[in-house]
């Protein structure tokens, strides 16, 4: 009983421990902007950004993921990650990269060129200045980052709704639930030319697998072998920018906002759309109806309990 107790208390130290151990090698950024911000509201709110970055991938890493050549970074993801500090759910709040916003000192322009010009302060200080939200946290994942972190879990399950078939983003599911790895997940979040909804549904997709992602993260078969654990924080630590202003604790609330896409315990959300085909001087853009998306960042920050989305709010049906 003695020893197995030690081994108890051995491994209870081990799943502790290695968390903390993986969050040590992260990499840090700036991503405060500079300038006058928003007021702190109510709970806390982070930005999740996926970017398209190659970086530290081999030839051979970009053919089999189907990632292209292109050099520097874009956003195809923009998620902001709002957890109150009372009642109410935890809300993933999806920001189309197309909504013609407002870029500080650079006109108006499509959201994602916010980090083209000016990287995640610049990003940071325009969805700041459109949502009068302060933003307490960043993290930022490539495309072999989150690849890795799949393939780190032995894969991830998903229900995927209807098949896909897309050249671009290099991926051919059927529908149904099954399992997939690194690379096929990768295109499954990245598909939106052969999804009716283009971008918008892909959004959905990728709250959805975000979600699923942690759910298994969360299941003994990944906490209990201590390899799966280590291999599963460590490849997320590795793959991540955090900002320097973001610390484990914000960490630990975001990744459980994220968990609780799966069971309902988060609503996950896209900003309330006028028109997501408009024409402006930036392509066809997404065009945001200011009095919902004004009147749902207002609950946000003053700690209004948002269990159900408001009026032309689209939620996602996130049980996959």
């Amino acid at each position: 009983m003695r020893w197995v107790l030690l081994l108890l208390l051995a491994w209870v130290a081990f799943v502790l421990v290695t968390p903390v151990h993986a969050w040590t090698t992260v990499v840090r950024a700036d991503t405060a902007p500079a300038g006058e911000r928003p007021a702190d509201g109510d709970g806390h709110t982070y930005l999740l950004v996926g970017s398209d970055s190659r970086e530290g991938l081999t030839d051979e890493e970009r053919s089999e993921l189907g990632t292209g050549s292109a050099e520097g970074r874009r956003t195809d993801t923009i998620i902001l990650v709002h957890v109150p500090s009372g009642a109410g759910k935890a809300v993933l709040l999806s920001v189309p990269r197309d909504s013609y916003l407002p870029i500080p000192g650079n006109g108006s322009n499509k959201v994602n060129a916010a980090f083209a010009i000016g990287g995640p302060q610049l990003l940071v200080q325009t969805l700041e200045q459109s949502t009068g939200l302060r933003i307490d946290g960043y993290a930022e994942i490539g495309f072999g980052g989150f690849a890795r972190v799949v393939d780190s879990l032995g894969g991830v399950e998903i229900c995927v709704e209807t098949p896909i078939d897309d050249d671009k983003a290099h991926i051919t599911l059927d529908a149904g639930c099954q399992t997939l790895d690194g690379r096929t997940s990768l295109g499954y979040v990245r598909a939106r030319y052969s999804d009716p909804r283009g971008d918008i549904g892909r959004a959905e997709r990728q709250r959805q697998f975000l979600g699923a992602v942690m759910s298994q993260a969360a299941r003994p078969s990944t906490v209990l072998p201590p390899w799966r654990w280590w291999g599963f924080t460590h490849a997320g630590a590795s793959s991540v920018v955090v900002g320097e202003d973001t610390g484990l604790v914000d960490s630990a609330r975001l990744l459980q906002a994220l968990r609780g896409v799966s069971g309902g315990d988060t609503l996950s959300l896209v900003v309330p759309i006028a028109d997501a085909n408009a024409t402006t001087a930036a392509g066809s853009s997404v065009i945001w109806d200011e009095e919902q998306a004004r009147s749902l960042f207002t609950m946000l920050r003053d700690g209004t309990p948002v269990d159900a989305p408001p009026p032309g709010t689209t939620q996602d049906d996130a049980t996959g």
